[in-house]
């Protein structure tokens, strides 16, 4: 069965709160067209890494230590 879909035009709102509230109790795919929709790659996309430093007591650090060398992760 072949469902046509109508996209409803998204209001015009005077603040974000009202923005915020439309969204909290309306759910977005009655406004988006995904018959259009195209796949596309991104080949060059990697995630991003920072450094952090924990203090963390020995045997934990030990027993996370041992969890992570288990798993193959270094």
């Amino acid at each position: 069965m072949n469902k046509q879909t109508v996209k409803k035009l998204i209001p015009k709102f005077k603040t974000e709160a009202q923005e915020r509230a439309y969204w909290e109790s309306h759910d977005s795919t009655a406004h988006v067209d995904w018959t259009n929709a195209q796949k596309i790659k991104l080949p060059n996309l990697r995630p991003t890494t920072k450094t952090i430093s924990l203090r963390l007591p020995q045997h934990l650090l030990d027993s996370i230590k041992v969890a992570a060398h288990a798993r193959d992760v270094p």
